[in-house]
């Protein structure tokens, strides 16, 4: 079965064509046929779209919206040009995955689409005000180029997290908000989690129920997971996605009266505080130069600049203080894994978290430790080290791709 899994921003659309079904899965012979981001959606949209096998191909056209991009990669799909092999017309693709940023309380697992499921996602708009109304233009710009022919399924980054018990998802606010507004926390980044103890049980050995690790997903955006059992008991991010660890223009964890001091100080509305903390904070707000870690590491290195120092420093701080709440948390852990755009190519970071914590049993490889980079997958802990230490890049459309084909088929997942 050709899946085509979307992933739609505010002004972006990524997307990849993977081949699968119930045999490949069990082997893990999935095949990417496809795939490609359009940015800058509403004028003129960048745009990289690559085949299997074959160079990349890059221009800047005018797309009004998501419907007009994804006209846009439906065209080049079954373009004989394109080489994207077994996909000539519009019925070689049998099904399409969405990623959906906030399921909230009642949409906990994959699922296809249909009137109801849409309105429900729409009822989660006010948890995910970024991210969930892109994502509804996903679905209907797909149901308007397919029909009602071709099953859509929904996939949720909040869904893995749905198994966190009360102490670890409730804030320590009267009840009652929670009750009439599930003001809680949810988490997110949940697909990739999944994803990686998945992978982490196939290198490793372990069975489903002896899955007892931390994830560490460092990108523009983090998150870390406690895992146990195999199942999500704890994440740092909450409510929304600005709780946690420090991230690229997010702040993470913050006072709340820091924001009512700011009000008064500086006379800052909500909407200019929530701009505040979500995308002028972070590495962004502590450096003053850039929200990104390879530029920041090489001004720390090349021009000694103290604040990309600073802002490299409080990044992993807070990582290296989240890895021992969660080891608090699990009473112990088997191993720590890296992922994300951070966690899986830049070996300084993940050095520097892993430094020191020996006497939590984390020793790490200098030498395995340098050689895990461009999307390499191995394990980087010395020989002495009591807790395992991975990189296992993340792949959250092939899981998504996974559950879509699961959907269809009337399957339930096994992990």
């Amino acid at each position: 079965m050709n899946i085509l899994v979307l992933n739609c921003g505010s002004s972006s659309l990524k997307f990849q064509v993977i081949a699968t079904d119930l045999e490949a899965i069990e082997r893990d012979e999935d095949r990417m046929l496809a795939r490609g981001v359009l940015e800058r959606i509403g004028t003129e949209a960048l745009i990289t779209l690559r085949a299997e096998g074959r160079a990349p191909v890059r221009d800047a056209v005018p797309l009004r919206d998501h419907r007009a991009a994804l006209d846009h990669v439906l065209h080049w799909l079954v373009s004989p040009d394109s080489g994207v092999p077994g996909i000539s017309s519009l019925s070689d693709i049998h099904a399409v995955g969405h990623r959906i940023v906030h399921g909230g309380e009642r949409l906990t697992r994959s699922l296809l689409i249909d009137d109801a499921a849409i309105e429900q996602i729409a009822e989660c708009i006010e948890l995910a005000p970024l991210h969930n109304p892109a994502n509804l233009k996903g679905i209907q710009s797909a149901r308007q180029v397919f029909g009602s022919g071709i099953p859509q399924a929904a996939v949720f980054d909040t869904s893995f997290h749905s198994t966190m018990p009360p102490e670890s998802f409730l804030y320590a606010l009267p009840y009652q908000l929670y009750v009439r507004h599930r003001v809680r926390r949810y988490g997110f980044h949940g697909t990739s989690h999944r994803y990686v103890a998945y992978r982490y049980r196939q290198l490793s050995g372990h069975d489903y129920e002896g899955t007892n690790i931390i994830t560490l997903h460092l990108g523009n955006g983090c998150s870390a997971c406690a895992i146990r059992k195999g199942a999500s008991i704890d994440t740092s991010m909450g409510m929304t996605p600005a709780e946690g660890l420090v991230m690229g223009t997010r702040s993470g964890d913050l006072d709340p009266s820091v924001l009512e001091f700011l009000h008064h100080k500086e006379g800052m509305s909500f909407d200019e505080l929530d701009s505040l903390i979500n995308k002028r904070s972070g590495l962004l707000g502590v450096s003053g130069l850039t929200n990104d870690m390879r530029d920041l590491l090489a001004e720390e290195k090349e021009h000694e600049d103290r604040r990309a120092r600073l802002a490299v420093e409080l990044f992993c701080l807070r990582v290296r203080k989240y890895i021992g709440a969660y080891l608090a948390r699990m009473n112990g852990a088997d191993a720590v894994v890296f992922t994300g755009g951070i966690g899986e190519n830049s070996p300084d970071i993940r050095g520097r978290i892993a430094a020191d914590l020996d006497f939590f049993g984390i020793q790490p490889d200098e030498e395995r430790n340098r050689e895990l980079v461009g999307g390499r997958e191995g394990e980087f802990g010395a020989e002495g080290s009591r807790i395992r230490l991975f990189v296992i890049p993340t792949n959250e459309e092939l899981l998504i791709a996974r559950d879509t084909l699961r959907c269809v088929l009337g399957v339930p997942r096994r992990w």
